[in-house]
């Protein structure tokens, strides 16, 4: 008994209920915003990476080895920290959103990459055979063929974005994590942190299962 009052306590989690939808709903809008910007950029930056000029190639590969390798913690407390030293106050979902997203465009970027370099490259001259410019090749030739390849991927690092959104409770980011925490303070019990758990475990299980579905679909297309 002493363990389900513990951390099942029905009734503290009744109360904590109102936080945990509410931090649910910040944590969603922080991934969301977050996958979308680091999609597009990260898009760019693969496009960058493989096109631009000498100069820009150099930078890209540099902006990826560095964000890839910074644990997202140290550059959170950077982006919400170090930045009012430099004149740039940004609120705690905007730093999360910041730091987020550079991550997740340096990640993205290398899934792209090596989903356009997969396509072969036959359909590169095909394309120049029949007259398309460079934007035309990528829309309608290569990178709806890159898409499907890089599907899986990108949907496993939209659910480490969505996880990884737990640690903007270190800047007071009223996310669900950060919500569960104090309610279990005012409760002095840790129900709430299983409640967030079983949370967490709802709105991303959907999400493993279709990682699972994409690449076995993969995989009956590549057979």
């Amino acid at each position: 008994m002493e363990l389900i009052d513990t951390f099942f306590n029905l009734g503290v989690l009744r109360a904590a209920l109102p936080m945990l939808v509410q931090g649910l709903g910040i944590t969603v809008l922080l991934g969301a915003v977050s996958i979308v910007a680091g999609l597009v950029s990260g898009l760019l930056l693969a496009l960058l990476r493989l096109y631009g000029p000498a100069w820009a190639r150099a930078l890209a590969r540099v902006y990826i080895d560095v964000f890839r390798s910074i644990p997202l913690l140290v550059l959170l407390v950077l982006v919400y920290y170090a930045l009012p030293f430099v004149g740039i106050r940004l609120s705690s979902f905007a730093s999360a959103a910041t730091a987020l997203t550079l991550v997740s465009c340096a990640y993205t970027a290398e899934i792209f990459r090596a989903g356009i370099e997969a396509i072969p490259k036959g359909q590169f001259e095909a394309a120049e055979a029949i007259g398309l410019g460079f934007v035309s090749t990528m829309r309608d030739v290569v990178l709806p063929q890159a898409f499907r390849i890089v599907t899986p991927p990108l949907t496993s690092n939209c659910i480490n974005v969505l996880k990884d959104t737990a640690l903007a409770s270190v800047v007071a980011m009223p996310d669900l994590l950060k919500q569960a925490t104090q309610a279990q303070a005012l409760a002095a019990n840790p129900t709430p942190l299983i409640g967030a758990a079983v949370l967490y475990l709802l709105l991303l299980m959907p999400l493993v299962r279709l990682v699972g579905y994409f690449e076995a679909r993969h995989r009956a297309a590549t057979q």
